[in-house]
Protein backbone atom coordinates (compact mmCIF):
# COMPACT_ATOMS: atom_id res chain seq x y z
CA UNK A 1 0.00 0.00 0.00
CA UNK A 2 1.28 3.63 -1.12
CA UNK A 3 2.71 5.51 2.10
CA UNK A 4 0.09 8.41 2.28
CA UNK A 5 1.00 11.15 4.89
CA UNK A 6 -1.93 11.24 7.21
CA UNK A 7 -2.70 10.73 11.11
CA UNK A 8 -5.00 8.29 13.46
CA UNK A 9 -5.41 6.76 16.44
CA UNK A 10 -7.75 4.11 15.26
CA UNK A 11 -9.71 1.51 17.51
CA UNK A 12 -12.59 -0.92 15.75
CA UNK A 13 -15.10 -1.72 17.89
CA UNK A 14 -18.70 -2.76 17.73
CA UNK A 15 -21.53 -2.44 20.25
CA UNK A 16 -24.81 -0.97 20.46
CA UNK A 17 -25.76 -0.40 24.27
CA UNK A 18 -23.71 2.24 25.22
CA UNK A 19 -24.87 6.34 24.81
CA UNK A 20 -24.53 8.35 22.33
CA UNK A 21 -23.68 12.11 22.46
CA UNK A 22 -23.87 15.65 19.90
CA UNK A 23 -22.67 18.84 20.52
CA UNK A 24 -25.03 21.73 19.42
CA UNK A 25 -23.62 24.30 17.52
CA UNK A 26 -23.20 28.05 19.22
CA UNK A 27 -22.63 31.22 17.93
CA UNK A 28 -20.69 33.83 19.90
CA UNK A 29 -22.98 37.11 19.35
CA UNK A 30 -21.61 39.20 22.35
CA UNK A 31 -21.28 43.07 22.07
CA UNK A 32 -18.44 44.41 23.15
CA UNK A 33 -15.67 47.39 23.86
CA UNK A 34 -12.28 47.98 22.19
CA UNK A 35 -10.18 50.76 22.85
CA UNK A 36 -6.86 51.23 21.08
CA UNK A 37 -3.80 52.69 20.10
CA UNK A 38 -2.72 53.98 16.73
CA UNK A 39 0.50 54.76 14.78
CA UNK A 40 -0.22 56.65 11.09
CA UNK A 41 2.17 57.51 8.82
CA UNK A 42 1.19 59.83 6.07
CA UNK A 43 1.03 59.98 2.41
CA UNK A 44 3.80 62.25 0.73
CA UNK A 45 1.34 64.83 -0.29
CA UNK A 46 0.50 65.59 3.15
CA UNK A 47 4.52 66.54 3.65
CA UNK A 48 4.17 65.93 7.45
CA UNK A 49 5.87 63.26 9.81
CA UNK A 50 4.07 60.46 11.23
CA UNK A 51 2.24 60.88 14.90
CA UNK A 52 0.10 58.93 17.28
CA UNK A 53 -3.52 58.57 18.38
CA UNK A 54 -6.15 56.29 19.99
CA UNK A 55 -9.73 55.83 19.96
CA UNK A 56 -12.63 53.60 21.38
CA UNK A 57 -14.63 50.93 19.26
CA UNK A 58 -18.41 49.74 20.46
CA UNK A 59 -19.72 46.54 18.15
CA UNK A 60 -21.24 43.27 17.98
CA UNK A 61 -20.36 40.09 16.75
CA UNK A 62 -23.13 38.16 14.19
CA UNK A 63 -22.02 35.20 13.17
CA UNK A 64 -19.15 33.08 12.74
CA UNK A 65 -17.66 35.40 10.12
CA UNK A 66 -19.07 38.98 10.85
CA UNK A 67 -18.63 41.59 13.40
CA UNK A 68 -19.94 45.00 13.04
CA UNK A 69 -18.57 47.98 14.97
CA UNK A 70 -18.53 52.23 15.38
CA UNK A 71 -15.41 53.78 16.39
CA UNK A 72 -14.12 57.13 17.26
CA UNK A 73 -10.50 58.43 17.55
CA UNK A 74 -8.45 61.02 18.05
CA UNK A 75 -4.96 61.45 15.72
CA UNK A 76 -2.28 64.05 15.79
CA UNK A 77 0.29 64.36 12.57
CA UNK A 78 3.46 66.26 14.18
CA UNK A 79 5.68 68.74 12.35
CA UNK A 80 6.81 68.60 8.27
CA UNK A 81 7.04 71.21 5.72
CA UNK A 82 3.43 72.33 6.44
CA UNK A 83 3.33 71.32 10.04
CA UNK A 84 0.99 69.20 12.16
CA UNK A 85 -2.51 68.29 11.97
CA UNK A 86 -5.19 67.06 14.48
CA UNK A 87 -7.53 64.59 12.56
CA UNK A 88 -11.13 63.74 15.42
CA UNK A 89 -13.38 61.46 13.38
CA UNK A 90 -15.65 58.34 13.48
CA UNK A 91 -15.73 55.65 11.35
CA UNK A 92 -18.69 52.16 10.71
CA UNK A 93 -16.87 49.17 9.67
CA UNK A 94 -17.71 45.68 8.88
CA UNK A 95 -14.80 43.23 9.82
CA UNK A 96 -14.62 39.60 8.23
CA UNK A 97 -13.26 36.45 9.85
CA UNK A 98 -11.77 34.33 8.22
CA UNK A 99 -12.40 31.54 10.93
CA UNK A 100 -12.86 31.94 15.26
CA UNK A 101 -10.18 30.15 16.70
CA UNK A 102 -7.59 31.27 19.20
CA UNK A 103 -5.81 33.41 16.82
CA UNK A 104 -8.63 34.64 14.33
CA UNK A 105 -7.76 36.56 11.19
CA UNK A 106 -9.84 39.03 9.83
CA UNK A 107 -10.31 41.90 7.01
CA UNK A 108 -12.23 44.83 7.64
CA UNK A 109 -13.74 47.60 5.52
CA UNK A 110 -15.12 51.17 7.09
CA UNK A 111 -16.36 54.52 5.65
CA UNK A 112 -16.66 57.35 7.93
CA UNK A 113 -15.68 61.35 8.65
CA UNK A 114 -12.96 63.10 10.24
CA UNK A 115 -12.68 66.66 11.20
CA UNK A 116 -9.16 67.93 10.17
CA UNK A 117 -7.26 70.95 12.00
CA UNK A 118 -4.38 72.28 10.16
CA UNK A 119 -2.53 75.81 10.29
CA UNK A 120 -5.17 77.31 12.45
CA UNK A 121 -7.91 76.02 9.80
CA UNK A 122 -10.17 73.08 10.13
CA UNK A 123 -12.41 71.16 7.55
CA UNK A 124 -14.77 68.91 7.22
CA UNK A 125 -13.44 65.49 5.25
CA UNK A 126 -15.09 61.34 4.40
CA UNK A 127 -12.56 58.86 4.47
CA UNK A 128 -12.85 55.06 4.17
CA UNK A 129 -10.43 52.37 5.21
CA UNK A 130 -9.45 48.99 4.09
CA UNK A 131 -6.96 46.58 5.93
CA UNK A 132 -6.71 43.22 7.48
CA UNK A 133 -5.61 42.66 11.10
CA UNK A 134 -6.28 39.65 13.59
CA UNK A 135 -7.71 39.10 16.99
CA UNK A 136 -5.27 37.02 19.68
CA UNK A 137 -7.99 35.13 22.69
CA UNK A 138 -6.42 35.54 26.09
CA UNK A 139 -9.53 34.62 27.71
CA UNK A 140 -13.04 34.24 27.16
CA UNK A 141 -13.13 37.58 28.10
CA UNK A 142 -10.39 39.33 26.63
CA UNK A 143 -9.04 39.47 23.02
CA UNK A 144 -5.88 41.46 21.67
CA UNK A 145 -6.33 42.85 18.32
CA UNK A 146 -4.08 44.62 15.50
CA UNK A 147 -4.74 45.36 12.15
CA UNK A 148 -2.91 47.54 9.77
CA UNK A 149 -5.16 49.61 6.77
CA UNK A 150 -5.32 52.03 4.28
CA UNK A 151 -7.10 55.22 4.64
CA UNK A 152 -8.51 57.43 1.87
CA UNK A 153 -8.86 60.89 3.19
CA UNK A 154 -10.97 63.27 0.82
CA UNK A 155 -10.90 67.28 2.51
CA UNK A 156 -13.58 68.51 -0.57
CA UNK A 157 -12.85 72.22 -1.26
CA UNK A 158 -11.38 72.68 2.23
CA UNK A 159 -7.82 73.57 0.97
CA UNK A 160 -5.93 73.14 3.95
CA UNK A 161 -3.16 72.66 2.29
CA UNK A 162 -1.71 73.86 -0.93
CA UNK A 163 -1.83 71.14 -4.05
CA UNK A 164 -4.57 68.97 -3.21
CA UNK A 165 -7.82 67.96 -1.24
CA UNK A 166 -7.32 64.06 -1.35
CA UNK A 167 -4.44 62.15 1.10
CA UNK A 168 -3.68 58.47 1.27
CA UNK A 169 -2.21 57.32 4.33
CA UNK A 170 -1.29 54.14 6.37
CA UNK A 171 -2.96 53.62 9.87
CA UNK A 172 -1.78 50.58 12.10
CA UNK A 173 -4.06 50.00 15.25
CA UNK A 174 -3.07 47.88 18.41
CA UNK A 175 -6.01 47.21 21.10
CA UNK A 176 -7.90 45.12 23.02
CA UNK A 177 -11.28 43.54 22.62
CA UNK A 178 -13.43 43.24 26.18
CA UNK A 179 -16.43 41.14 25.19
CA UNK A 180 -19.94 42.16 27.27
CA UNK A 181 -21.27 38.51 29.38
CA UNK A 182 -20.08 34.88 29.15
CA UNK A 183 -18.53 33.20 25.93
CA UNK A 184 -21.58 31.13 25.08
CA UNK A 185 -20.62 27.25 25.11
CA UNK A 186 -21.32 23.99 23.50
CA UNK A 187 -23.23 22.04 25.33
CA UNK A 188 -23.82 18.03 25.16
CA UNK A 189 -26.93 16.64 24.20
CA UNK A 190 -27.22 12.61 24.99
CA UNK A 191 -29.39 10.19 23.97
CA UNK A 192 -30.56 7.83 26.44
CA UNK A 193 -29.81 4.48 26.09
CA UNK A 194 -31.78 2.18 24.79
CA UNK A 195 -33.03 -0.57 27.74
CA UNK A 196 -31.20 -3.59 28.42
CA UNK A 197 -32.32 -7.10 27.10
CA UNK A 198 -34.59 -8.88 29.49
CA UNK A 199 -31.93 -11.57 30.83
CA UNK A 200 -32.47 -15.25 29.81
CA UNK A 201 -30.97 -18.40 31.59
CA UNK A 202 -27.80 -18.65 29.90
CA UNK A 203 -24.32 -20.80 30.40
CA UNK A 204 -21.72 -19.57 32.52
CA UNK A 205 -20.27 -16.59 30.01
CA UNK A 206 -16.63 -16.53 32.00
CA UNK A 207 -16.07 -20.31 30.00
CA UNK A 208 -17.24 -18.93 26.66
CA UNK A 209 -15.64 -17.18 23.73
CA UNK A 210 -17.95 -17.51 20.80
CA UNK A 211 -15.65 -15.35 18.50
CA UNK A 212 -12.20 -17.04 19.66
CA UNK A 213 -10.26 -13.52 20.47
CA UNK A 214 -9.00 -14.98 24.11
CA UNK A 215 -11.15 -13.02 25.50
CA UNK A 216 -14.75 -14.24 27.43
CA UNK A 217 -17.83 -13.75 26.92
CA UNK A 218 -18.60 -11.91 29.82
CA UNK A 219 -15.81 -9.51 29.35
CA UNK A 220 -16.43 -8.56 25.29
CA UNK A 221 -17.57 -5.85 24.43
CA UNK A 222 -17.07 -6.64 21.04
CA UNK A 223 -18.67 -10.27 20.28
CA UNK A 224 -18.38 -10.33 16.83
CA UNK A 225 -14.27 -9.58 16.14
CA UNK A 226 -12.60 -10.59 12.82
CA UNK A 227 -10.60 -13.61 13.55
CA UNK A 228 -7.19 -13.08 14.12
CA UNK A 229 -7.17 -9.53 14.33
CA UNK A 230 -5.55 -7.69 17.69
CA UNK A 231 -7.74 -7.02 20.48
CA UNK A 232 -7.66 -5.22 23.93
CA UNK A 233 -8.55 -6.83 26.80
CA UNK A 234 -12.22 -6.03 26.31
CA UNK A 235 -11.94 -7.95 23.34
CA UNK A 236 -12.25 -5.12 20.31
CA UNK A 237 -10.43 -4.81 17.71
CA UNK A 238 -7.85 -1.71 18.00
CA UNK A 239 -5.23 -0.19 16.05
CA UNK A 240 -2.32 1.40 17.89
CA UNK A 241 -1.97 4.54 16.07
CA UNK A 242 -0.92 8.25 17.57
CA UNK A 243 -0.87 11.45 15.83
CA UNK A 244 0.29 15.18 17.20
CA UNK A 245 -1.46 18.41 17.74
CA UNK A 246 -3.41 20.16 15.56
CA UNK A 247 -1.84 17.19 12.32
CA UNK A 248 -2.83 15.27 9.62
CA UNK A 249 0.35 12.77 9.36
CA UNK A 250 0.68 9.33 9.98
CA UNK A 251 4.38 8.95 11.10
CA UNK A 252 6.23 6.06 9.25
CA UNK A 253 5.90 3.60 12.80
CA UNK A 254 2.21 3.45 12.01
CA UNK A 255 1.86 2.31 8.63
CA UNK A 256 1.98 -1.50 9.00
CA UNK A 257 -0.64 -1.51 11.75
CA UNK A 258 -2.89 0.65 9.00
CA UNK A 259 -1.87 -1.97 6.28
CA UNK A 260 -2.75 -4.79 8.75
CA UNK A 261 -6.43 -2.78 9.05
CA UNK A 262 -6.59 -2.33 5.27
CA UNK A 263 -6.77 -5.98 4.49
CA UNK A 264 -8.79 -7.21 6.74
CA UNK A 265 -11.47 -4.95 6.05
CA UNK A 266 -10.59 -5.69 2.47
CA UNK A 267 -11.16 -9.21 2.85
CA UNK A 268 -14.72 -8.82 4.71
CA UNK A 269 -15.98 -6.06 2.00
CA UNK A 270 -19.86 -7.33 3.69
CA UNK A 271 -19.04 -4.62 6.72
CA UNK A 272 -20.77 -1.20 7.02
CA UNK A 273 -17.88 0.82 8.39
CA UNK A 274 -17.89 4.45 9.86
CA UNK A 275 -14.40 5.99 10.22
CA UNK A 276 -14.96 8.85 12.87
CA UNK A 277 -12.95 11.15 13.83
CA UNK A 278 -12.08 12.84 17.41
CA UNK A 279 -9.98 15.72 18.53
CA UNK A 280 -8.89 16.61 22.03
CA UNK A 281 -10.33 19.84 23.66
CA UNK A 282 -7.62 22.63 22.59
CA UNK A 283 -8.70 25.16 20.15
CA UNK A 284 -12.49 26.46 18.54
CA UNK A 285 -15.67 24.17 18.24
CA UNK A 286 -15.68 24.60 15.03
CA UNK A 287 -12.07 24.34 13.83
CA UNK A 288 -12.25 21.14 15.63
CA UNK A 289 -15.51 19.72 14.16
CA UNK A 290 -13.32 20.47 10.53
CA UNK A 291 -9.94 18.96 11.85
CA UNK A 292 -11.70 15.89 13.02
CA UNK A 293 -13.30 15.00 9.71
CA UNK A 294 -9.86 15.91 7.96
CA UNK A 295 -8.59 12.88 9.97
CA UNK A 296 -11.43 10.48 9.42
CA UNK A 297 -10.77 11.21 5.48
CA UNK A 298 -7.42 10.89 5.74
CA UNK A 299 -7.46 7.75 7.62
CA UNK A 300 -10.03 6.29 4.78
CA UNK A 301 -8.14 7.22 1.78
CA UNK A 302 -4.97 5.59 3.24
CA UNK A 303 -6.92 2.31 4.02
CA UNK A 304 -8.31 1.98 0.27
CA UNK A 305 -5.57 3.56 -1.36
CA UNK A 306 -7.55 5.32 -3.98
CA UNK A 307 -10.54 2.08 -4.56
CA UNK A 308 -14.01 3.13 -4.44
CA UNK A 309 -15.04 1.66 -1.11
CA UNK A 310 -18.72 2.65 -0.61
CA UNK A 311 -19.03 0.50 2.43
CA UNK A 312 -17.07 2.61 4.06
CA UNK A 313 -17.72 6.18 5.30
CA UNK A 314 -16.58 9.11 7.75
CA UNK A 315 -18.13 11.45 10.38
CA UNK A 316 -16.17 14.05 11.88
CA UNK A 317 -17.31 14.29 16.20
CA UNK A 318 -14.62 17.49 17.31
CA UNK A 319 -14.36 16.72 21.00
CA UNK A 320 -17.61 15.68 22.07
CA UNK A 321 -16.81 11.66 22.58
CA UNK A 322 -13.25 12.24 24.74
CA UNK A 323 -12.15 8.66 26.41
CA UNK A 324 -9.69 10.44 28.47
CA UNK A 325 -9.16 13.57 30.26
CA UNK A 326 -8.17 16.72 28.53
CA UNK A 327 -6.84 18.16 31.53
CA UNK A 328 -3.37 16.36 31.02
CA UNK A 329 -1.51 16.63 28.12
CA UNK A 330 -1.57 12.72 27.75
CA UNK A 331 -4.97 12.58 28.07
CA UNK A 332 -5.34 14.79 25.01
CA UNK A 333 -2.86 12.57 23.07
CA UNK A 334 -5.44 9.61 23.71
CA UNK A 335 -8.64 11.75 22.30
CA UNK A 336 -6.46 12.57 19.26
CA UNK A 337 -7.39 9.86 17.62
CA UNK A 338 -9.94 8.18 14.98
CA UNK A 339 -11.83 4.99 15.64
CA UNK A 340 -14.35 2.74 13.36
CA UNK A 341 -17.89 1.58 13.68
CA UNK A 342 -18.52 -1.38 12.08
CA UNK A 343 -22.54 -1.80 11.02
CA UNK A 344 -23.43 1.61 12.59
CA UNK A 345 -22.79 -0.08 16.10
CA UNK A 346 -20.97 2.31 18.29
CA UNK A 347 -18.34 0.60 21.09
CA UNK A 348 -16.67 2.79 23.51
CA UNK A 349 -13.04 2.93 22.39
CA UNK A 350 -10.34 1.64 25.14
CA UNK A 351 -7.34 3.45 26.76
CA UNK A 352 -4.43 1.16 26.72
Amino acid sequence: MRKKHLFALVALSIVGLLPMAQAEEVVDDRFYVAPFGTFIQPGGDRKSDNGWGGGMGFGKMLNEHFNVELKGFYQNLHGGTYGGSDMTGGIAEAQYYIFRDKFSPYTVIGLGGMNTSHNYGSGASFIGEAGAGFTYEVSDNFLVRSDVRYRYNQNFNANLQPGTNEFHDMVVNLGFVVPFGPKPVAHEVVAEAPPAPTPVAAADCSTMDDDNDGINNCDDLCPNTLPGVKVSIKGCWIVDVKFDNDKAIVKPEYFANLDQTAAEIKSHPELQIEIQGHTSKTGGFKHNMKLSERRALAVKNYLVDGTHSPNLTTKGYGWTRPIDTNDTEEGRANNRRVQLEVNGQPQQPLNR
